[in-house]
C-alpha cells in the first residue's frame, strides 16, 4: 500500500511502516551506525554529525526525486529500527541502475523485518516507479543480507561480482550484485 505525504510516499506492511524521516530518529539511527555489528559489512562506525548528515541527504534525495531511503518502524510500538528504501548505484561502480537496501538495529535482527520491508519497497520500485530492474549489493561475506535478496527472488550472476575500488582492501573489497526484473 502505497500513501503519499507532503514530503514522500509511506509504505505500510503488515508490521512496519516505512515512513518519512522524523527529527526523533536521529538519536537512534547514531547509535546504530556506531554500533560495530551493524557496521561490519558498511566500513567505520560513524559519528553523530556524519549520522545526521545522512538522514539530511536522505530527505534531500526524496524531495529531488521521489524515492530514497524510508525510516522502518515497529507498527505495533511505533519503535525506530532501521530504514529500507532504494538509491542510484554510487557512480564509478562497474554497472548502474536502482540499489535496494536495508540497515536494522541490532535488536530487530532474525525477525523478518528486512525481508518484510525490502518487499514493499520492491513493490514500490516496480509498480510505482516502473523500473525494469532492482539491483541489490553486498560485500561477499554478509550471507545474511544475501539470504534475504534470495527470499526476495533476487538471483546472482558471478560474473557480475566485483572488488568495490571505495573500500579498503580486505573483507569489503569484494562485493556481489543480484538483480531482480520487474515482473518476475
Amino acid at each position: 500500500m502505497t500513501e503519499r505525504s507532503a514530503e514522500h510516499p509511506a509504505l505500510t506492511t503488515e508490521r512496519l511502516a516505512l515512513r518519512p524521516w522524523r527529527d526523533s530518529d536521529l538519536a537512534p539511527w547514531a547509535a546504530m551506525n556506531a554500533d560495530p555489528a551493524v557496521r561490519e559489512h558498511l566500513g567505520d562506525v560513524l559519528t553523530r554529525e556524519q549520522s545526521d548528515a545522512s538522514v539530511a541527504r536522505f530527505r534531500a534525495d526524496f524531495a529531488r526525486r521521489g524515492y530514497g531511503w524510508w525510516a522502518v518502524e515497529v507498527r505495533a510500538t511505533g519503535k525506530f529500527i532501521g530504514f529500507a528504501g532504494l538509491d542510484e548505484v554510487d557512480p564509478g561502480l562497474p554497472f548502474t541502475g536502482v540499489e535496494i537496501g536495508w540497515r536494522l538495529a541490532r535488536p530487530a535482527w532474525g525477525h523478518g523485518y528486512a525481508t518484510e520491508a525490502a518487499r514493499a519497497v520492491l513493490a514500490f520500485g516496480f509498480d510505482t516507479l516502473g523500473l525494469p530492474e532492482i539491483l541489490a549489493v553486498t560485500t561477499a561475506t554478509n550471507h545474511r543480507s544475501q539470504a534475504v535478496m534470495r527470499r526476495l527472488g533476487m538471483t546472482r550472476d558471478p560474473d557480475d561480482d566485483f572488488e568495490d575500488p571505495t573500500a579498503p582492501e580486505g573483507p569489503l573489497r569484494p562485493n556481489v550484485v543480484l538483480r531482480k526484473a520487474a515482473g518476475v
